[in-house]
C-alpha cells in the first residue's frame, strides 16, 4: 500500500498504518509527515483530561456524536496506560466507543503511553498530524488521567476540557492550582450525583482565586451518559476558540506548543545519538565508570560526552 497516497485519499487503513509506524519509530513515517506537513493546521484540537473515573470516554463519545450531527468529521486519540511489565495497553476506549468506530466520519485510535510521562503517548503529536492531514475537522485527545505532573495535554491542545465528578474524595485537593491552570473549560460530569453543585461552586471559587485578565473558563454541569448538558459543553468549546481567535492567543499558543515540540524532538534525537555513539565507542560506559570511581564528576562526564558527539560527527 502507498501510505502517503492512501492518507491523502482518506483511506483509514493508511492513516492507521502510518500512526503505527510512528509508534514504532520507523523513519519512513517521519518522511511522509515532513512531505505533508503543509496540509496541517486546519483541525481543532481538543484535549480531554481529568481524574480516573470522571467519565472522560463518555464525554468524548457524546461530543463526537454531537459534532457528527453537524456534519463535521472527528478524530479521537485515546491514550491508555501501558503495563510496565508487558508493555501492552488495555486500550478499552475502542470498546466503550464501539458504535462510533463504524462511522466513516470518525477515526478512533487507542494508544499506549509506552512509558511516556505527562499523560500522553510519545507518538501523540505525530498521530494528531496524521489525522489533521487526513482531513478531520476536530481531533479529541483523551489522556490517561491527571495528576500534578500530567499536564502535557496543554502543550498540544487548542482547548483543554477538565472533566471533574462529585464524590471522588477531597474535591479541593483534586482541583488544586497546578491542575486548575490547564483547564480552559471545566465539565462537572455525573451531575445527578449528590455534591455536584458543591463541586461546581468549588471550581468557580478556585477560578476566582486564579483569575485571568481577559478569559474566565466556563464551568458546565452535565450528565454525559444521558446526553444532558453536552450541547452547553460544545458551546463552551466554541466560545474558547472564538476567544483565542479574537485575542490573538491562538497563534501565540500554537507558537509555544511548536517550540516545545521542537525541543522534545531534539531531546529524542540526542538520546538516539547517544545510543548510536555508545554502540560504536562505549564512551558512555567508560564515563559512567569514571564517575562511579569519583575520578570525574557527572557534569564533566556530560561535557565530555558532548565533545564525543563532535569528534565522532554524531
Amino acid at each position: 500500500m502507498d501510505i502517503k497516497a492512501g492518507l491523502l485519499n482518506n483511506n483509514k487503513r493508511a492513516a492507521a498504518r502510518l500512526i503505527t509506524m510512528l509508534e514504532n519509530g520507523i523513519e519512513e513515517a517521519l518522511d511522509i509527515i515532513k512531505e505533508c506537513y503543509h496540509l496541517t493546521g486546519h483541525a481543532r484540537i481538543v484535549g480531554i483530561t481529568g481524574p480516573p473515573g470522571a467519565g472522560k470516554s463518555t464525554v468524548t463519545d457524546k461530543l463526537a456524536k454531537a459534532l457528527r450531527k453537524e456534519g463535521l468529521t472527528v478524530g479521537i486519540i485515546a491514550v491508555d496506560p501501558t503495563s510496565p511489565f508487558t508493555g501492552g495497553a488495555i486500550l478499552g476506549d475502542r470498546v466503550r466507543m464501539s458504535d462510533l468506530s463504524t462511522d466513516p466520519g470518525v477515526f478512533i485510535r487507542s494508544m499506549g503511553t509506552r512509558g511516556a510521562l505527562g499523560g500522553l503517548s510519545k507518538a501523540a503529536h505525530g498521530a494528531v498530524k496524521v489525522l489533521d492531514i487526513f482531513g478531520m475537522d476536530y481531533i479529541f485527545i483523551e489522556t490517561v488521567g491527571v495528576g500534578q505532573s500530567e499536564v502535557d495535554i496543554v502543550k498540544l491542545a487548542d482547548t483543554v476540557i477538565m472533566v471533574m465528578v462529585p464524590g471522588l474524595g477531597d474535591d479541593i485537593q483534586a482541583i488544586k492550582a497546578g491542575i486548575m491552570e490547564i483547564g480552559d473549560v471545566f465539565a462537572v460530569n455525573k451531575s445527578d450525583r449528590d455534591g455536584a453543585e458543591r463541586t461546581a461552586a468549588e471550581i468557580e471559587a478556585m477560578l476566582d482565586f486564579n483569575k485571568q485578565e481577559d478569559y474566565r473558563p466556563s464551568v458546565v454541569n452535565l450528565i454525559a451518559r444521558d446526553n444532558v448538558g453536552v450541547d452547553k459543553l460544545l458551546e463552551a468549546i466554541e466560545n474558547h476558540r472564538a476567544y483565542l481567535d479574537a485575542s490573538g492567543r491562538y497563534r501565540s499558543r500554537k507558537r509555544d506548543s511548536l517550540r516545545t515540540e521542537v525541543i522534545e524532538i531534539f531531546k529524542e534525537n540526542v538520546i538516539r545519538s547517544v545510543a548510536r555513539l555508545e554502540e560504536d565507542t562505549n564512551v558512555l560506559e567508560e564515563l559512567t565508570e569514571s564517575v562511579l570511581e569519583r575520578r570525574i564528576d557527572p557534569y564533566t562526564a556530560a561535557a565530555r560526552l558532548m565533545d564525543s558527539f563532535t569528534e565522532n560527527g554524531v
